[in-house]
């Protein structure tokens, strides 16, 4: 599966567990630490986990696919999950515009903007 048809997926899970304020981030022209971004919003805790583990879950029974890494809790308000050539960001509103990686990577294309 290509970085562009695993950004697909991921995001479709977060529209399942109704994760909000999606925004996909093409990183290729400004970075090589990944492909894409993929930053979304819960709106407790609780619903960040369920994104969590919908994606985790999901991409490990339809597509064999694991995470190189993940780290963060929900309670810190910000689970950060590594697929090599898409990171996922799942953050609480709160958390999120305290880090505001959108204005970080300013200098990517957005690739999808759901709010």
């Amino acid at each position: 599966m290509d970085s562009l048809d695993l950004v697909n997926r991921i995001e479709e899970i977060i529209l399942d567990k109704q994760g909000e304020d999606i925004l996909v981030l093409d990183l290729r022209e400004v970075t090589t630490i990944a492909d894409y971004f993929i930053i979304c919003s819960g709106t407790s805790s609780r619903q960040v986990d369920a994104i969590y583990n919908g994606i985790r879950e999901g991409l490990k029974q339809s597509e064999d696919i694991v995470a190189l890494h993940a780290e963060g809790t929900s309670n810190s308000g910000w689970i950060l999950m590594d697929y090599n050539g898409v990171i996922v960001h799942i953050f609480s509103p709160d958390t999120r515009d305290y880090y505001r990686l959108e204005e970080l990577w300013k200098n990517a294309r957005v690739v999808v903007r759901i709010q």
